[in-house]
């Protein structure tokens, strides 16, 4: 099933389950989707969509003092998919990147984010290069 069904399905039954606040983030999401130009998003189109909101909320509650997560981005991170931890990542660099291929580190950052696609997240990647490597 698409991520975009998924998100729709899930609303229908937060809604018959009167659950206020999974029915208002799922909202937002499909107020979201609803902006595209299309109608049907592809689920990379979703996940961007998905990424965008958590970092706006994340922003949100950073200015306003909050250092934990609020339900909103506990229902935003079930539908996004579960990143790489930094111990696979550094693994991962130490077994496949060849850093003399490269002018300096930081042009390795391509190659792992192809490697990894939306399961790593490139400042994660970042920190790991300009600290371990």
């Amino acid at each position: 099933m698409a991520l975009q069904d998924q998100i729709k399905k899930d609303l229908l039954a937060a809604m018959k389950a009167k659950d206020t606040e999974t029915t208002a983030t799922l909202r937002v999401i499909m107020g979201e989707f609803g902006r595209m130009p299309s109608k049907t998003l592809a689920d990379g189109d979703v996940i961007k969509i998905l990424k965008k909101l958590h970092k706006a909320e994340k922003e949100v509650l950073a200015r306003q003092g909050h250092a934990g997560d609020s339900g909103f981005l506990e229902i935003l991170a079930r539908y996004l998919p579960q990143t790489a931890s930094e111990a696979d990542i550094e693994a991962w660099i130490r077994s496949n990147i060849d850093f003399s291929r490269y002018k300096n580190k930081m042009q390795a950052m391509g190659d792992i984010m192809r490697h990894f696609g939306q399961g790593a997240d490139g400042n994660q990647v970042k920190a790991i290069l300009q600290s371990r490597f």
